[in-house]
């Protein structure tokens, strides 16, 4: 039977070399990766994925922490989830998903030699969570930002410049009076970071425009977000321009607005900070800045692998939020109560 150094010596390569060919975990020219696929048919060489992972002393699995709390959309965590493990794939590894809300479970998981790596998701400015990462022998990729990132590697959408940026492009049209339909109130509670951090970008967007902003919490319910839109229109009767940062409560606030005789494009100008697909699966055109949770989900493995493979210094990526538009949002009258 061939074994891995008899493609090497067939390609004219290390055995480090035919690994990464195999595993995807390190660029390789396509003349070089050529001749060793080649060599793998010829000698139709089989790979043993329980034989390299004994010989490295791994396990070939990286855990993935996404608790289900309340207040949580699952079907954008599960966007996330998609984007780990497609890409945890490439590196033949497995995902163990936990989604307890708890430190336990964690403490369990990096305690032995379960896992290879940890990717943990849903974080707080004061994450209990945090410590025992940073503690732990796996190396691990925060999807999200604590208040202290240092030492940690983190990725995620720069909310706070997505903040800015969706205040910014209402000043540009000529909003003055604008809110934020924002995340749960159990999702506040917790400190959540990517919550914390565009109303963060937000209110010093507007401090610098000389926009009037306004904050509503929304329960991602109907009742809830209808409950959001009634509260902004009674106490705040100027606002023409509404950012919803809440998947769940945003057709349920398009609806509400309907409902209320108020026109969106027209007399409100509706930004919603969410994935592409659902601001698409709106009944009426989304202006958009778009959470592109697959690829954050993608990168967080290729973070996490870069470290499992060396000593990698602690890094934090935030990607560019990028705003769609896809309705008009010049100013019309305000609402009538």
């Amino acid at each position: 039977m061939a074994t891995i150094d008899d493609v090497a010596k067939t390609a004219g390569v290390s055995a480090s070399t035919v690994s990464y060919v195999l595993s995807g975990k390190r660029p390789i020219s396509g003349p070089t990766r050529a001749r060793v696929e080649r060599a793998i048919e010829k000698l139709g060489y089989r790979p043993h994925a329980g034989a390299r992972a004994l010989a490295s002393a791994r396990t070939n699995v990286i855990a993935l922490m996404a608790p289900l709390r309340v207040g949580v959309n699952v079907p954008v965590i599960m966007q996330f989830v998609t984007g780990v493990v497609t890409r945890a794939r490439d590196f033949e590894h497995d995902v163990l998903l936990l989604t307890q809300d708890d430190v336990s479970g964690l403490d369990r998981v990096t305690g032995g030699s379960m896992v290879d790596a940890l990717v943990m998701m849903d974080i707080e400015a004061d994450d209990p969570r945090v410590p025992l990462v940073a503690a732990a022998k796996q190396p691990a990729v925060l999807v999200g930002l604590p208040e202290d990132p240092e030492g940690l590697s983190c990725v995620d959408l720069d909310f706070e410049a997505a903040g800015r940026l969706a205040v910014r492009h209402l000043a540009a049209t000529g909003h003055t009076d604008v809110a934020l339909i924002g995340s749960p109130p159990e999702v506040l509670r917790r400190h959540t970071s990517y919550a914390e951090r565009l109303m963060r970008g937000l209110r010093s967007q507007a401090q610098a425009s000389d926009v009037t902003v306004r904050v509503e919490a929304c329960d991602s319910s109907p009742s809830g977000a209808s409950q959001a839109v009634d509260t902004l229109l009674a106490t705040a009767p100027d606002t023409t321009g509404i950012i919803v940062h809440n998947e769940g409560a945003l057709p349920h606030v398009l609806s509400r607005l309907a409902e209320r005789g108020i026109a969106v494009g027209t007399d409100m100008a509706v930004v919603a900070v969410c994935p592409k697909d659902v601001a698409l699966a709106q009944r009426i055109p989304m202006t958009s800045i778009d959470l592109p949770a697959e690829d954050i989900g993608r990168v967080a493995v290729d973070m996490v692998m870069t470290r499992l493979d060396g000593d990698q210094p602690s890094e934090t990526r935030l990607l560019a939020p990028v705003l769609t538009e896809r309705e008009s949002s010049t100013p019309g009258p305000a609402a009538d109560g």
